[in-house]
């Protein structure tokens, strides 16, 4: 009998629990599972004529507070994408979302998504710890794959994969239709064997002694996981 290869035996691992605690807290950021009561108000003003924010999306934008309010109302309910509220403790609003989703703890696999960051946000050390934040949670719940997937369009979406450390995987052509438009996917993962330096990265980047005294970083995160990631996106 001809013995065919096998994939390697993992050892000693057990399905991680579903993600959902209420609050995960940092030095810069802090994120609480979405209440509409609670986040709709203070994140729609975040919004308010960003429409660009929403552009690959499958919702959005929302030309009213109510029309908002009932999204995030159901996105609240539903079991799946597990959203969060992302505030920026600088300037102690809440400025953006993010979700966990594609949760397959059987697989030991989860992806971070429908990430939308208000212009406050983007760009800022709040905004990379809040995506850190969501990594070390995962990783630590026991998680051994940890995925991001955007129209392969959104090229600033695929950059910023690639600074957090995610390794590229490749364009799934036609993957879907959103808002009447093709979509092709591009698919970005980080795998559990890659976080412990990838921590250690994060955690250099994000003390303070990376920073000067009017607030510019000395070292870019990109350098820095740009050590550990095992695939680049040659196209960017």
């Amino acid at each position: 009998m001809v013995q065919r290869p096998l994939g390697e035996r993992v050892e000693g691992w057990t399905p991680p629990e579903r993600p959902g605690p209420q609050k995960i807290n940092g030095q810069y950021v802090k994120l609480e599972l979405l209440c509409a009561q609670k986040h709709a108000a203070d994140l729609f003003q975040a919004f308010q004529g960003h429409d660009d924010v929403w552009d690959y999306m499958p919702s959005g934008p929302f030309t009213s507070s109510a029309q908002f309010y009932r999204w995030v109302s159901e996105m609240t309910n539903a079991d799946e994408p597990l959203f969060y509220a992302i505030r920026n403790l600088t300037s102690g609003k809440w400025e953006g979302l993010a979700s966990f989703l594609r949760i397959q703890p059987s697989a030991g696999s989860i992806e971070v998504g429908y990430i939308s960051f208000s212009p406050a946000l983007q760009q800022t050390t709040a905004a990379t710890e809040a995506m850190f934040l969501l990594m070390r949670w995962t990783f630590e719940a026991g998680y051994r794959r940890y995925e991001w997937k955007c129209n392969a369009l959104n090229t600033s979406s695929r950059r910023a994969a690639q600074r957090l450390g995610f390794s590229y995987e490749g364009i799934f052509r036609q993957a879907t239709v959103v808002k009447g438009r093709n979509r092709d996917t591009a698919w970005f993962a980080i795998i559990d064997k890659e976080w412990p330096a990838l921590k250690e990265a994060y955690d250099f980047w994000l003390s303070p002694k990376n920073f000067d005294q009017s607030g510019q970083q000395k070292e870019r995160l990109g350098n820095l996981t740009g050590l550990v990631r095992v695939a680049s996106d040659l196209t960017l």
